[in-house]
Parts: structure tokens; sequence; C-alpha cells
């Protein structure tokens, strides 16, 4: 799943650590305007990345509480390694790996299929 929020976060926590690493050079040169035009960059990029935080984790939730309605069960190791040939026969399954964010949200211990049919 492409995640245009988790995109535009690495690129806005790129562009706070740079700041960050330019604070010392401009502290040097003791530019007060120049030092507190950084600190406003830098207060409106940490707003907008909690904010773009916020909404990927909202997302996250309703994604969740979708997936809860659905009939779900552990995919076994068998399954598992033979992937192609379950979503073969489980049409429209949604697997889901525990050490993905969805995973970590939904609170998955292990590997679970959620269908709207029992498997």
């Amino acid at each position: 799943m492409k995640e245009v929020e988790k995109a535009e976060i690495k690129r806005l926590s790129d562009m706070l650590d740079a700041l960050n690493h330019k604070d010392a050079t401009v502290i040097q040169a003791g530019n007060a305007e120049l030092i507190a035009k950084h600190e406003e960059e830098k207060e409106k990029l940490a707003a907008e990345i909690a904010r773009l935080k916020a909404v990927r984790e909202k997302k996250l939730s309703t994604e969740a509480q979708k997936l809860e309605k659905l009939f779900s069960r552990e995919i076994t190791k068998k399954e598992q390694a033979d992937m192609g040939t379950l979503k073969k026969t489980v049409r429209g399954i949604v697997v889901v790996h525990p050490m993905t964010a969805l995973g970590r949200e939904m609170g998955l211990k292990a590997v679970t299929g959620f269908s709207k049919k029992e498997f």
C-alpha cells in the first residue's frame, strides 16, 4: 500500500533534520534574524509532521476497523509458504503481517488472513 502521507512525512523529516544540522553554523554566525527564521521553520515542519502522522494513524485505524468485521484466522506456515494458492482459493483475502503498521495497529501476534467467507 503506497502511502502519500508516509512519503511526505519522510520528506519533511529530512528537511527538519537538515535544519537541525545547520543550526550549529547559524548560531556560530550569530545572526539573530536567521536564528529566529530557522526556529520558526522548524516549528512549522514539526507541526506539519505531527498533523500528517495523525492523518496516517486515523487511516490505519479505519482500515483495521474494516478488517475486524471480517472472518479472520491465523495463516499456517504451510499456507504462508504457498501464498499464491491460498489467494487463488480464497478470493478477496487480505493477509496482514504483525510487523507492518496495520498489524501493529491491530495488535496481531501472527500472520493473519481476513476474508468475507470462512477459509
